[in-house]
């Protein structure tokens, strides 16, 4: 079963930009954003407070730069 729907031209020519080759379907391009939105899973509880505790780090100063690291593990 086929529907139609209405999209604006700018919306169009974003699917458009996200064609893998020209003759793609717009219901192949639709599918596979959807497919691929449908696989990204949120953060766990443990990587949110993981990120938390860095950002807490990095505005505490508790950071190193590349440098650093290199000086502290010997690797030139």
């Amino acid at each position: 079963m086929e529907t139609t729907i209405q999209i604006k031209k700018d919306l169009k020519e974003r699917l458009n930009s996200l064609r893998l080759y020209p003759n793609e379907s717009y219901d192949s391009v639709i599918r596979r954003l959807s497919e691929l939105a449908e696989d990204e899973s949120p953060l766990s509880r443990e990587a949110i407070e993981r990120i938390e505790a860095s950002l807490k780090d990095i505005k505490e100063g508790r950071i190193y730069t590349t440098e650093e690291v290199k000086k502290r593990l010997k690797i030139e």
